[in-house]
C-alpha cells in the first residue's frame, strides 16, 4: 500500500498499534536500571517518561532521511535491552554521571564508525542475511512464550489458567481477524487483540488503573536532569562495545526491513542508519535517558499488517514523544497485562523468522555448504540465546559480544560463509 493511500486516522491507529509492540520493550530498560540503582519514585518517574519520549525522537531521527542521517525505512528504535547489564555496573561502581558519560562517548563513537561499519554489506549475500533475520525471530519467542506465562517464569502463577487464557484468547482474537476480515481492519488486527484481551482480563479482575491515577499531568525532558556527565575510560570502553553488538543487532533489522519493503539495503543506507542511532545516543546521554536500537519488534508487524509505509511509524514516533511529555497517557498502556502482550508477541515475532525463512528460500540449498552455514549459525544463536551464561569464563568484554545469540548468528554466518563460500552465495 503506497503512503498516499494510507489516511493520516487510519495511520494514527497502526501507529498506536506500533507503539504498544514496543512499549513494555522500551519502558523495562528504565525500571531495571532505576530499581538497580535505588532511583526514588520522583527519580524513576523522570526516567520512563524521559526514556518514552527519546524513543519517539529516536525514532524521527532514522525515519528523516537526509544527507547526514537517517535510513528512511518504517522502523521504530527502543532502548537496548544488552545495555542493561553494564549501566548498571557503570552506576553503581562508579556514578550515574559516569554513566551518562559512557552513553554519549558511545553514541559519537558509533558516528564516527559508521562510514567504515557499513562496508559490511558485502559480506551480508541472502544466505547471511536470512540465517540472521530467521534467528531474530527465532529467539524473540522465547521472550513472547514467557510473556503469555505471565513474565516472571519463577513466580507462583507463571503458567496459570488465567494467563494462559488471556494469551491464547488474544492471539486467536488476532487470528480471527486475520483469517476472516479484509482490509484496514485485518492490519490492526493486534491492535483490536490487544484490546479485546484487556478488556477479558478487566472482567477477570487483572487490570488496575492504580498507574494512571498516581502519574502526573505533565512532565518535560531535562538536560543533565542527574547532573553533568563525567568521562569514565573503563565505562566508556564498554559502552563502546555495546554499541558495536547494537550495530551488528540493528543490521539485521535493516535487512529483515528493507527485504520486507522491496528494498535493495546499500551502503549508504547503512551509514545514515547507525549515523541516526549515534545520534539518538548522544540525545539520549545529555537528557539522561539511555542508547538507543532499531527494535526488531516490529517487523513482525510490518509484515503482519501489509501497511509498510513510514506515515503510520511517524504516527507512532509523535505519540511516544506525546506520552513522555504526558505521563498519564503513558501510564495508560501499561494497564495491558503481561499474558495479553505474549500472545501478540508470539504471532509477530514469529512473522519475523517466516521473512527470513522467505529468505533463505532464494538460496541454492542444494549446495551443502550453505546448509551448514544456515544450520550452524542458526543452531549456535538460539542455544547462546538459551544459555546465555555459555560463555561466562571467558573474560568480561569477550562476554559483552557472545552473549548475544544474534551477534554470534551474525559473527557465524558470515565467517562460514567467507570460510565455505569465499563470500558469496549463490541464489536460485
Amino acid at each position: 500500500m503506497k503512503q498516499e493511500e494510507v489516511s493520516h486516522q487510519k495511520a494514527a491507529i497502526l501507529g498506536l498499534q506500533h507503539l504498544l509492540a514496543m512499549y513494555s520493550g522500551a519502558v523495562a530498560v528504565p525500571l531495571l536500571i532505576g530499581t538497580a540503582l535505588k532511583f526514588n519514585a520522583e527519580q524513576m518517574t523522570y526516567l520512563v517518561s524521559i526514556d518514552i519520549f527519546m524513543c519517539g525522537l529516536a525514532t524521527l531521527l532514522q525515519l528523516m532521511r537526509n544527507k547526514y542521517f537517517g535510513i528512511g525505512f518504517p522502523v521504530i528504535l527502543g532502548c537496548a535491552i544488552q545495555a542493561v547489564a553494564p549501566l548498571q555496573m557503570i552506576g553503581q561502581k562508579f556514578s550515574t554521571n559516569d554513566m551518562y558519560g559512557a552513553i554519549i562517548i558511545a553514541g559519537i563513537f558509533v558516528i564516527l564508525i559508521s562510514g567504515v561499519f557499513a562496508k559490511i554489506k558485502k559480506y551480508f549475500p541472502p544466505v547471511v542475511t536470512g540465517t540472521l533475520i530467521t534467528t531474530i525471530g527465532l529467539t524473540l519467542v522465547p521472550v513472547a512464550v514467557q510473556n503469555m506465562g505471565g513474565g516472571n517464569a519463577s513466580a507462583r502463577d507463571f503458567g496459570s489458567s488465567q494467563n494462559l487464557i488471556l494469551a491464547f484468547s488474544t492471539m486467536f482474537i488476532i487470528l480471527a481477524l486475520e483469517i476472516w476480515t479484509k482490509g484496514f481492519l485485518r492490519s490492526i488486527s493486534v491492535l483490536i487483540g490487544l484490546v479485546a484481551g484487556t478488556v477479558i482480563a478487566s472482567l477477570m479482575g487483572r487490570v488496575t488503573l492504580t498507574p494512571v491515577l498516581e502519574a502526573s499531568w505533565f512532565h518535560l525532558p531535562q538536560l543533565f536532569y542527574f547532573g553533568v556527565p563525567k568521562f569514565e575510560w573503563s565505562s566508556s570502553l564498554t559502552m563502546m562495545i555495546i554499541a558495536l553488538v547494537s550495530m551488528i543487532e540493528s543490521t539485521g533489522v535493516f535487512f529483515a526491513t528493507g527485504d520486507l519493503i522491496g528494498h535493495d539495503v546499500t551502503e549508504e543506507d547503512l551509514k545514515k542508519g547507525y549515523r541516526a542511532e549515534g545520534l539518538a545516543q548522544i540525545f539520549g546521554g545529555l537528557f539522561n535517558a539511555f542508547p538507543y536500537t532499531t527494535f526488531s519488534q516490529n517487523v513482525g508487524l510490518l509484515q503482519l499488517s501489509g501497511i509498510k509505509t513510514k506515515r503510520p511509524i511517524y504516527w507512532a514516533a509523535g505519540l511516544l514523544m506525546a506520552m513522555g511529555l504526558l505521563p498519564k497517557i503513558g501510564a495508560l498502556v501499561t494497564i495491558i497485562p503481561t499474558p495479553v502482550l505474549g500472545g501478540a508477541m508470539l504471532v509477530m515475532f514469529t512473522m519475523i523468522a517466516v521473512q527470513g525463512i522467505k529468505t533463505l528460500v532464494k538460496v541454492d540449498l542444494s549446495d551443502n555448504n550453505n546448509i551448514l552455514i544456515i544450520a550452524i549459525s542458526v543452531g549456535l544463536g538460539l542455544g547462546v540465546t538459551i544459555y546465555p551464561q555459555f560463555f561466562k569464563n571467558l573474560p568480561a568484554t569477550v562476554q559483552l559480544f557472545l552473549s548475544n545469540g544474534i551477534v554470534i548468528t551474525s559473527l557465524s554466518a558470515t565467517l562460514l560463509n567467507l570460510l565455505l563460500k569465499g563470500g558469496e552465495s549463490k541464489e536460485k
